[in-house]
């Protein structure tokens, strides 16, 4: 009998292989990724002393986009996660993708972080 997994238990399957080889320390902390449906959110966490450093979401008061869930919203989030880990002084990260594909909006929100000044 052929047992079908959820696709996120898939995922989470998958984003506990790699959170078992990274993790976020004080100088390198890791940028965290969750999308759902709707909204997508972004983290920077320091592992070590479990510490969320700096945070950005579409349920945000900054965030001034009427869609949430597109590529626009992704690109957006990015920017505010970077700018605001590197008002705190955090330039070098690990990135998690949280299980999901290296694409869309988890690859525009990578990429905008990345031309906001965060090296990964």
């Amino acid at each position: 009998m052929i047992t079908k997994l959820d696709k996120n238990a898939t995922r989470k399957k998958r984003h506990a292989r790699v959170r078992a080889k990274l993790s976020g320390t004080s100088a390198r902390p890791r940028l965290n990724v969750f999308r759902s449906n709707k909204h997508i959110y972004a983290q920077v966490i320091d592992d070590i002393n479990g510490a969320t450093l700096a945070s950005a979401s579409t349920l945000d008061k900054d965030f001034n986009l009427e869609s949430t869930n597109n590529l626009e919203a992704a690109q957006k989030i990015g920017e505010l996660v970077a700018k605001r880990a590197v008002e705190k002084g955090i330039s070098s990260i690990v990135f998690d993708r949280g299980g999901y594909l290296y694409h869309g909006r988890v690859q525009e929100l990578a990429e905008a972080a990345r031309e906001n000044g965060l090296q990964f």
